[in-house]
């Protein structure tokens, strides 16, 4: 059975890669034919795409009533997508760093990190109230975005691959099925030989289903990156953790309370540390960079057995 559940991961690995592909291509093409800036794309449609695995998580969990999840699977993904995501694009090959970002997403991202870490920490739970609240601040960011993508149009001179219309959709629809379906058949398989091993279920929820949930930022980012679209590959993974803080947690809360516990609030308190820590390195250093990219590697090595200790 466990030779089942490998080819079975295996083929979710194929699945992402090739997924991850397509639904890159369709979103540049996008951006070009829109004369949009691709960090904008990289910042709303490939952000929430990517977060799709997060988004049906969260909910599902939230609908059912045993929506505790939710906050482990966000903060979790969000650690993941913050120093693995952006660490492996960085080792595989470093680059600059998106201006924009820096001075306005990324800011944005830690504040994002602060307020959710703030409700956990005054409140026992997340209510409705505070999921109505972040849902609002969610659509205003959007709101902003469109808008600012709108003034700031220019003609694409690069050599983004070029699509029709809808040979564009179409890339970005096969695309984000198969990055779903992917991540759901590495999630289930990779979850099910966890437990054949005899690790616990906080250690499983809080890494498999967490990194399971992130892969496609993972997959979505290495290939952009390569690709040579790095401000897409950057404005996913801060578009997701802000997609992943508000929508998230707030539609998920909103459907019900989420109760908070000791643990919540040091998992909470350590995303916004390693954040913050992060964009320190980023303005600092203006590039991401091999060493960088190892150090964020590392980080997340130190979390995960730092997860595995406390069991």
């Amino acid at each position: 059975m466990i030779v089942v559940n490998i080819f079975l991961l295996i083929l979710g690995f194929v699945l992402l890669i090739k997924g991850a592909d397509f639904f890159v291509d369709g979103s540049s093409s996008v951006a070009k034919l829109l004369k949009v800036p691709s960090v904008v794309i990289g910042l709303t449609i490939v952000a929430m795409g990517t977060s799709a695995p997060e988004a049906a998580v969260s909910i599902t969990a939230g609908v059912s009533g045993s929506n505790e999840i939710a906050i482990s699977n966000v903060v979790g993904s969000n650690i993941f997508n913050m120093l693995m995501v952006v660490g492996v694009c960085a080792l595989i090959k470093p680059f600059d760093l998106d201006k924009t970002i820096l001075k306005r997403d990324f800011p944005i991202n830690i504040v994002c990190s602060a307020i959710v870490l703030g409700m956990i920490i005054f409140g026992s739970a997340l209510s409705r109230f505070d999921g109505i609240a972040l849902l609002v601040l969610m659509g205003g960011y959007l709101t902003f975005l469109v808008v600012s993508a709108l003034k700031n149009r220019e003609d694409s001179t690069d050599d983004i691959k070029s699509l029709s219309p809808l040979l564009s959709i179409i890339y970005i629809v096969l695309g984000l099925v198969a990055i779903i379906y992917g991540g759901d058949l590495v999630v289930d398989n990779a979850t099910v030989i966890a437990k054949a091993m005899g690790w616990s279920e906080t250690f499983i929820g809080l890494t498999i289903i967490a990194i399971g949930t992130s892969l496609p930022e993972l997959v979505t980012s290495i290939v952009a990156s390569r690709k040579g679209e790095n401000s897409l590959a950057l404005g996913n993974v801060v578009g997701s953790n802000i997609f992943n803080l508000m929508f998230i947690l707030g539609l998920s809360s909103s459907i019900s309370s989420i109760p908070v516990d000791s643990r919540a609030i040091a998992n909470g308190a350590l995303l916004l540390v390693m954040t913050v820590l992060v964009y320190i390195m980023c303005v600092t250093r203006k590039k991401v960079g091999r060493v960088s990219g190892a150090l964020m590697v590392s980080l997340y090595a130190i979390y995960t057995a730092y997860l595995l200790y406390v069991g």
